[in-house]
C-alpha cells in the first residue's frame, strides 16, 4: 500500500489525514487512493508493452463510476459479467472495441445489449449460449464476435469460492469438449469465432498455475489452427494475487505470522507468462480487477464498545458485514490497523459488527493494537469486492466513498440516507 502510510503516528492516504476524513464524512466510509490505482493499473499493463495486448478493468471487483473515468482515461479496457456492468463501462467511457462480456448466465437481453453497442467479444461457456448468440446476432442482421472459455482443469491453488479452473466448477466449457465446441462455433453463420478465454480463479498467489494455464494456451491454440479455426486473441483471465497480510507496516503494529504466503506480483506472473504468449501470434487480453483497486481502498470504522465475557474480548465496530461481506462470505483475512497509533501494547481480540449474525465479524482470535472506545479504525486492502458487496441488511445505509487525490478529497459516492432505504 504504497499511497498508505503513517504521518507521526497518524494514517494517512496521500496527503489526506484519514481522522480529517472520519471528522468531516462519519464512518464507515470507503476512502481510495488515485494514485494507487493508477500506479497499479500502469504496472499491469506495462509488462506486456511488447505484445500486442489490452487489460481491461474488471468491474467486478469495483464498479463506481469515477474510479472507472480514470482507468477509461488511461486507456484500459473494461471486463463485464452483465449488462448493468456494461452500461457503466459505457457510461465511464470506455470504448466498445475495449469491452469484452464474460459470465456464465448471459441473459438473451444482455446479449441483444452487447451486440447493439458492437463490443469486442463475448466470451461464450456453453454450446446453449453459442447457440443463443447466434440467433441474437441473426435477429440484428450482425456478425457476433465470440471466444470461447475453457476449462483447463488447472488448480489456481486459492480459495475453492474463487477458484474457477477445474472440472467442478460451473465456468466454460471441459478441455476434452473443447474442440467439438469450436467446430460447432465456427459452423454458425453469425459468428465469428476470435479468441480463447481462460480464467482460472482469483488472489493467485503462485506463479505455477499462471504458468501452466499459458502453456495450455499455447497448445490449444496451435490444434485449433490445425483444424482450420483460425484465433486472433488470447484473454488470460485475471486472478493475479494481492497481499492483504502485513500490508502496512509500522513498529508500533503487531506483525502478523504463521498462514502466510509470498504473494508474487502481477507484473512476475505475466513476466513469467510472456514467452509462451508471445508464441501464440495472437492479442493478449487481460482482466485484472483486484491486483489493480484491492490495495488502493480503505474502510473506516469506529469503535462502539470493548467487551468481554470471561472467554472472549470484542471490539465492537460500526461498520458491519454489511460494509463488508468478504471476512464473513469467505473468513478472508484484511488487516486491521488504528488510525492513530497512541500505544504499542497489542492484545488478541474479536473485532465484530453490529449486524444480529454471529457471522458479522471483521477478525477472530487477531492480534491487534489495544484499542477503547470511540478510536478510529482502518481495515486495509478493501478496494476490491468491498462496496459491490455491500447491502441494505437490517436496514443499514451503504457507506460513502471518498477519492483522495494527492490533498484534494472528493466524495464519490454520497452516504445512503434513511429515506434511501
Amino acid at each position: 500500500m504504497e499511497f498508505f502510510g503513517y504521518k507521526n503516528n497518524e494514517l494517512h492516504c496521500e496527503d489526506v489525514s484519514l481522522a480529517e476524513l472520519h471528522e468531516e464524512f462519519g464512518s464507515p466510509l470507503y476512502v481510495y487512493s488515485r494514485s494507487q490505482l493508477v500506479s497499479n493499473y500502469q504496472a499491469i499493463d506495462g509488462v506486456l508493452a511488447d505484445l500486442e495486448h489490452v487489460t481491461c478493468y474488471a468491474l467486478k471487483a469495483n464498479a463506481n463510476h469515477y474510479l472507472l473515468k480514470v482507468l477509461a482515461e488511461r486507456g484500459a479496457g473494461a471486463d463485464v459479467v452483465s449488462g448493468g456492468e456494461l452500461y457503466l463501462a459505457l457510461k465511464a467511457g470506455f470504448p466498445p472495441e475495449k469491452i469484452m462480456f464474460a459470465g456464465v448466465g448471459k441473459r438473451e437481453d444482455e446479449i441483444e445489449y452487447a451486440l447493439k453497442e458492437d463490443i469486442f467479444c463475448l466470451n461464450a461457456e456453453s454450446e446453449q449460449e453459442l447457440q443463443l448468440i447466434s440467433l441474437a446476432a441473426l435477429r440484428l442482421q450482425k456478425k457476433a464476435r465470440v471466444a470461447l472459455r475453457i476449462n483447463p482443469d488447472i488448480d489456481a491453488e486459492s480459495h475453492p469460492y474463487i477458484s474457477t479452473g477445474l472440472k467442478q466448477h460451473k465456468f466454460g466449457i471441459p478441455a476434452d469438449r473443447a474442440m467439438k465446441a469450436f467446430q460447432f462455433a465456427a459452423s454458425l453463420s453469425n459468428l465469428e469465432v476470435s479468441g480463447v478465454h481462460i480464467h482460472i480463479g482469483s488472489q493467485i498467489t503462485k506463479i505455477e498455475p499462471f504458468v501452466a494455464a499459458a502453456s495450455f494456451l499455447v497448445r490449444f491454440v496451435q490444434e485449433l489452427r490445425q483444424q482450420g479455426i483460425p484465433i486472433t486473441h488470447v484473454d488470460i483471465g485475471g486472478g493475479f494475487g494481492t497481499r492483504y497480510v502485513n500490508a502496512l507496516s509500522h513498529e508500533g503494529l503487531p506483525v502478523e505470522t504463521g498462514d502466510q504466503e509470498e504473494v508474487q506480483s502481477p507484473g512476475e506472473s505475466l513476466g513469467a507468462m510472456a514467452s509462451a504468449l508471445k508464441e501464440t501470434g495472437c492479442s493478449v487480453w487481460l482482466e485484472p480487477g483486484r491486483a489493480i483497486i484491492a490495495d488502493a481502498g480503505a474502510l473506516l470504522t469506529r469503535v462502539l464498545y470493548v467487551k468481554e465475557n470471561g472467554a472472549k474480548k470484542f471490539v465492537i465496530v460500526d461498520a458491519g458485514m454489511n460494509d463488508l461481506l468478504r471476512p464473513s462470505l469467505y473468513n478472508a483475512y484484511h488487516q486491521i490497523v488504528p488510525v492513530k497509533i497512541e500505544t504499542y501494547e497489542h492484545e488478541r481480540v474479536d473485532v465484530v459488527g453490529p449486524v444480529c449474525e454471529t457471522g458479522d465479524f471483521f477478525a477472530r482470535d487477531r492480534l491487534v493494537s489495544k484499542l477503547k472506545p470511540h478510536e478510529l479504525l482502518a481495515v486495509l486492502t478493501t478496494g476490491a469486492y468491498g462496496f459491490v458487496n455491500t447491502s441494505n441488511y437490517n436496514a443499514r445505509p451503504r457507506p460513502a466513498e471518498i477519492l483522495v487525490n494527492g490533498d484534494r478529497v472528493r466524495v464519490i459516492r454520497p452516504r445512503q440516507t434513511l429515506e434511501e432505504l
